[in-house]
């Protein structure tokens, strides 16, 4: 069962320069408009085949996001991540809806 990340709990990894991987699972037109801060872009149907060649710690801290509560590609993504070995998979459920709901920019590309 992944665990899930609150919108405060990402920003302060983000704030403080944690050592971790945040991945936007979205298509990537929309990761081009707009993404969390420091993410990458590796969609859902990608995981399996990117994440091994990106991500190839499978102790390091993973999170994962998609647009909102209800998208449901992070989860999947996070299924994925954890079917292949990785241990410290996060699951940021609010996506980024909820981060531009808490008061947070975006980044473009």
């Amino acid at each position: 069962m992944t665990k899930k990340i609150s919108p405060d709990e990402l920003a302060e990894l983000i704030d403080n320069a944690q050592n971790f991987v945040l991945i936007d699972t979205l298509p990537r037109t929309a990761y081009d408009e707009g993404h969390l801060p420091g993410a990458i872009s590796i969609v859902s149907d990608e995981i399996l085949t990117r994440a091994p060649r990106e991500v190839p710690d499978r102790g390091k801290m993973i999170v994962v996001y998609c647009a909102s509560a209800v998208c449901q590609r992070a989860g999947l993504a996070a299924e994925r991540l954890e079917s292949l070995g990785y241990m410290n998979v996060l699951h940021y459920v609010d996506g980024k809806r909820g981060w531009l709901d808490s008061g947070r920019e975006l980044e473009a590309s």
